[in-house]
């Protein structure tokens, strides 16, 4: 969000994300009431302070290193102000939604490979951003090589699902209905890593849009997890808040006017977290339903450049 764009709407980027952060709590703390435990609320919440103290303390160190962002040329006017503030913030803040993720279920053997799938797509997002920032123009990886590291990385990650028969064949639709679907969801899962990854991709680089509703359908999804109640929900639906909270720490040094971006860093790593729990909880299509905010934003971020 631009200056200009800032002042079309009351309030400050500090008051707004307050005020997410506020109603994404109260939901959390809602489903914590008629769960009976603070399935949500606490993983939010310890990464949340985990991420925002983590990147008081990173985002000066980022800025001393000149790790600034690369604005491209044919981008709006308006965003040729936010070339130097530092990127690659997702360094800072992945790890903590990981971690405090990773201590919400520890006997659960699914959240470790979420956690390293989340963690190689911030790797290959980081060389992304670092040969941006080493040739000084917003071109880093080519496209075909993107891909090919994100498609290594998500195949890996579906062969252990596959090892282990943690993805079901059969997609769950809305009354209860399923959609069988067989061996085709190996593809299609290959499709959702890369389409939802490269979709938070395109949101980032607005002050505190990629951060603000990655968060939103993150917690969307912890909330249907907890709603639905099946027996492997709860830690899956806590990892989801976990991964929540660390970017709405984050959210706090990104809003408007933005002190860092998160970069392919964290934007690579939000969709390949978003889509490893969905498939591992059969929740396709509520990610189709609330990743659409991330479809939108793509869109609108692609129509302004």
């Amino acid at each position: 969000m631009t200056a200009q764009q800032a002042q079309r709407f009351p309030g400050t980027g500090l008051q707004w994300s307050l005020g997410l952060i506020a109603l994404i709590l109260a939901a959390c703390l809602i489903s914590d009431g008629l769960s009976g435990g603070p399935q949500l609320s606490l993983p939010l919440l310890l990464a949340g302070a985990l991420s925002w103290l983590v990147c008081w303390i990173g985002v000066p160190r980022l800025r001393a290193l000149k790790m600034g962002q690369v604005i491209r040329q044919e981008g709006p006017q308006s965003h040729q102000s936010k070339s130097g503030t530092p990127t690659m913030g997702g360094l800072l803040l992945v790890p903590c939604g990981v971690v405090v993720g990773s201590l919400v279920s520890p006997g659960d053997p699914r959240l470790l490979p979420i956690g390293l799938v989340t963690l190689a797509f911030m790797v290959i997002g980081g060389i992304d951003d670092w040969r941006s920032l080493t040739k000084r123009h917003n071109t880093g990886l080519t496209p075909k090589g993107k891909l090919l590291l994100q498609a290594l990385a998500a195949g890996l990650f579906l062969l252990w699902a596959g090892l282990h028969g943690a993805i079901p064949t059969a997609i769950a639709l809305p009354w209860g209905w399923l959609l069988p679907i067989g061996l085709l969801i190996w593809p299609l899962g290959l499709f959702v890593f890369l389409a939802e990854s490269n979709a938070t991709n395109l949101t980032d680089g607005l002050d505190g849009l990629a951060a603000g509703v990655g968060a939103i359908v993150l917690v969307g999804l912890s909330l249907q997890l907890m709603l639905r109640g099946n027996g492997g929900d709860p830690a899956l639906a806590g990892y989801g808040a976990a991964l929540a909270g660390a970017w709405l720490g984050f959210l706090l040094h990104n809003r408007h006017p933005a002190r860092v971006f998160m970069g392919d860093t964290g934007s690579l790593a939000m969709g390949a977290a978003l889509t490893a729990i969905a498939l591992l909880s059969n929740s396709l299509w509520p990610l189709l339903l609330m990743g659409g905010l991330l479809l939108a934003e793509s869109l609108s971020v692609i129509l302004q450049v």
